[in-house]
């Protein structure tokens, strides 16, 4: 939202404070003259309260789009400063008409609260971890999310009860909060979009790691979906008798083509191994398996005894 309209925002919540500040404070000699009661004075005061309330939430949601151009806060934090500051103004208006202070209000309604609090428990517990949500800030609006167990994509929405996701596939999912509280969260967009991903690449013992790793390497530099800065780079992680297990890994720039990139390096690192020669361990035990059935079929059975593959 841009200046112009947050200035427009702020219209009228201003000249409704001007207004009530001025018969708040000159409220007193209007209802001298007129006759009327003191109530004048007292909801003049109370429609202070509200419409500074409002003017505040207003000014703190500016500041709000004015810190997070780059990263929004969600919307689920303006509401919930603005609601605070509503029930501040509420409790004020109210102790203001009973004639006590604002704890006595607070004390008397309680047992209300709690009744109610419990008929609605589960709207409260979702209400309550969307505030933990906005308060965290664990996520924001766009952020590309992993919510274990749940759901995988991008934040389209933060509200009080509810998260809103866009999957890759083009899904529309909505998730209680209270769920999403209770998960493990990879945020895929923070602190930067920017994150490594890394694919697995088994291969037999034929081919040296120095040269495994040159035909990789050379392999994704001519990847087009994949960053070159920082420069993918790989790594031994198992050196077992079934093959020796390399980590590629790369860095991504959006989370969105992880599926993509993924392929792209693959099919590049496949082709390049098969031009090299290597072959994955498992294809090189089924080669072996099926030269050795021919030459043992061919072994000469001497009569009456049984063709065996292991006997001499």
């Amino acid at each position: 939202m841009s200046t112009k309209q947050h200035a427009l925002l702020l219209v009228w919540p201003s000249v409704l404070m001007v207004l009530s500040l001025a018969l708040a404070l000159f409220g007193v000699d209007l209802t001298a003259r007129l006759g009327l009661g003191d109530d004048v004075t007292l909801g003049a005061t109370a429609l202070a309260y509200f419409a500074a309330a409002w003017f505040v939430s207003r000014i703190l949601s500016l500041a709000l789009d004015r810190a997070g151009r780059r990263r929004p806060y969600p919307r689920l934090l303006k509401d919930i400063i603005a609601a605070i500051l509503f029930l501040v103004a509420l409790a004020a208006a109210v102790a203001l008409f009973s004639g006590q202070g604002a704890a006595g209000v607070l004390a008397g309604s309680g047992l209300l609260l709690a009744m109610l609090g419990f008929a609605i428990r589960n709207v409260v517990a979702d209400t309550l971890s969307g505030v933990a949500l906005g308060i965290e800030a664990p996520f924001r609006i766009g952020d590309w999310v992993d919510i274990d167990g749940l759901a995988r994509g991008k934040i389209i929405e933060i509200g009080w009860r509810t998260t809103r996701l866009l999957t890759r596939d083009a899904t529309y999912m909505i998730l209680p909060n209270s769920q999403i509280a209770r998960q493990r969260i990879t945020n895929y967009s923070a602190p930067k979009p920017q994150y490594r991903a890394q694919i697995s690449i088994t291969l037999d013992h034929t081919m040296p790691v120095g040269d495994a790793r040159k035909v990789m390497l050379e392999a994704v530099r001519d990847a087009k979906l994949i960053q070159q800065d920082p420069p993918p780079d790989v790594r031994v992680t198992a050196y077992e008798e079934s093959g020796i297990t390399y980590a590629l890994r790369y860095w991504l720039g959006r989370f969105d083509r992880d599926v993509d990139c993924r392929d792209e390096v693959y099919s590049l690192v496949d082709d390049a191994l098969r031009r090299a020669g290597s072959v994955a361990p498992h294809r090189r035990i089924e080669l072996i398996r099926t030269k050795a059935r021919p030459a043992s079929a061919r072994m000469p059975a001497e009569p009456g005894r049984a063709l065996h593959p292991f006997r001499p």
